[in-house]
């Protein structure tokens, strides 16, 4: 996901998307450890998207608070 889509969303609407990401790299790592999965590269860039959301998400919530 690119930052300018994610600069879209509401606080709620990230909070949400985080907690979805977080899962499914929950559950990429146990496919990955178990030998379903050998791209790791897919993981790689949930990491980022993830990393992305909750920078933006603290962003938001730092103007919010001034």
């Amino acid at each position: 996901m690119k930052v300018a889509d994610i600069r879209k969303l509401s606080t709620a609407e990230l909070a949400t998307e985080c907690s979805k990401l977080r899962d499914e790299i929950t559950e990429m790592r146990r496919r990955l450890y178990s030998g379903e999965m050998q791209n790791v590269r897919i993981l790689r860039s949930k990491r980022k998207d993830l990393a992305r959301m909750l920078t933006v998400m603290s962003e938001q919530l730092a103007k919010e608070t001034m």
